[in-house]
């Protein structure tokens, strides 16, 4: 799951970007009521969780198998759903609003950047109260501001370390490690090996933030401090950037890890190609498809032990107001999540439910195990600051270069950008 961020207005795009339809043939102004005879349209945008289109696992298809089914039940609303890669989603849903054109439904990584604009709809006007009680109590709260909710989660994922059991054995490595050090001498030996990837290390803008703030946790930082003001550039995170730097340097990482996505870097480690790397459930279709069998799954080490945390991510899908179709998106929300669209999704991409209805129902998957058992511990992003959603485009594009040039400058800079305005 990619944890990402669409600012709105906030974003400040200038350029009119071209926008392509996919799935179902999306509309120019959405929610608009169609001609014949009362039918409405709901316009929504989608991340693509899939291998781009044309793939079987492709956006497009899994969202018009949702589509298809829910317009058979309700055939006055039609859902014309255009699916964007989540390099480019920011911009173009930025750059639809700013031209007029939003969309009923919206599905991604962020919501805050819309809630100051009152482009959102709360959420007790779209999804009904036995659906908003079945979600996991945590994650809802995450969806408000002020109290109030606006943003629904959509789907999960926790974090750990994978790690390729043969070339650990190849080695002479006896174990996963715990500690930072502990995976600095697992990488050497790795190397020695002759492994070209000791350690995945994908800080591409892809998702820098994620990797990155992984890396703070295993030393008591992270994007903010304990009171809630920025931290970016704290002690503790000069010094764990210090520190992977040196991996790099040495390499033993991913080479030029500030250009490397991470599906790149999973990629790799599907091949085997890379002994280590930080993944979720969401990786295993990957590793699945590469090959890869003798893999383990272990806490991710800290500088001195592994992290009682984790990276915990959502992704949220959203209601916008302009348009007033509140009643046939409530339709749409209640029937994704009680029918078979919720667990279908975490089934083609691995990813986590957010209701206690779902995380019953994959309890007895062992691969996901380890994932269940991490989402109660998880640390998130503060995506309820509204600064998120001009600091994380910042993050994504700069701080890889917290591991090639002066970490403390990299990082200063994006804390002037925190704390400016």
């Amino acid at each position: 799951m990619r944890m990402r961020l669409v600012g709105g207005a906030a974003l400040g795009l200038a350029t009119v970007l071209v926008l392509s339809s996919c799935g179902s043939g999306a509309s120019e102004g959405g929610g608009d009521q169609a001609a014949d005879g009362g039918q409405v349209t709901l316009k929504m945008v989608a991340a693509d969780y899939g291998d781009g289109p044309g793939k079987p696992n492709s956006g497009e298809n899994f969202w018009k198998g949702v589509v298809d089914e829910f317009q058979a039940a309700n055939p006055n609303i039609k859902v014309d759903v255009q699916v964007i890669n989540w390099n480019d989603i920011d911009k173009q849903v930025a750059t639809m609003i700013q031209n007029g054109q939003v969309p009923d439904i919206l599905q991604t990584g962020d919501y805050s950047g819309f809630v100051a604009d009152g482009l959102l709809h709360k959420v007790d006007e779209v999804l009904s109260p036995e659906v908003s009680g079945d979600m996991l109590q945590k994650f809802a709260e995450f969806g408000k501001v002020d109290g109030t909710a606006y943003g629904i989660p959509f789907v999960s994922s926790a974090r750990a370390l994978f790690y390729n059991k043969d070339l650990f054995e190849k080695a002479g490595v006896a174990e996963a490690p715990k500690t930072w050090d502990e995976l600095k001498a697992a990488a050497e030996k790795l190397k020695a090996s002759g492994v070209s990837q000791p350690f995945g290390l994908p800080l591409g803008q892809e998702e820098a933030q994620a990797e990155s703030f992984l890396w703070m946790l295993g030393n008591g930082g992270g994007y903010k401090d304990d009171a809630g003001k920025w931290a970016i550039n704290s002690p503790q995170n000069v010094e764990t950037f210090t520190y992977v730097k040196g991996l790099v340097d040495a390499g033993l990482t991913t080479p030029n890890p500030g250009t490397k996505d991470r599906k790149t870097v999973w990629e790799d480690f599907g091949a085997g190609k890379v002994g280590m790397v930080n993944g979720g459930p969401m990786s295993i279709p990957i590793f699945d498809a590469a090959g890869l069998k003798n893999y383990g799954v272990a806490p991710i080490p800290g500088k001195t032990g592994p992290l009682d945390t984790t990276l915990g991510v959502m992704d949220w899908i959203m209601a916008f107001n302009k348009n007033g179709r509140a009643e046939e998106i409530k339709k749409f929300f209640d029937f994704f999540y009680t029918g078979s669209a919720a667990e279908k999704i975490s089934e083609t991409y691995k990813l986590l439910p957010v209701t206690n209805g779902g995380i019953e129902k994959l309890s007895g998957d062992e691969k996901l195990k380890p994932f269940l058992d991490a989402l109660p511990n998880a640390s998130f992003y503060p995506f309820q600051d509204e600064k998120w959603a001009e600091l994380n485009p910042a993050i994504k594009q700069t701080i890889g270069g917290a591991v090639k040039d002066d970490p403390a400058a990299v990082l200063g800079e994006l804390q002037k950008t925190a704390e400016a305005g």
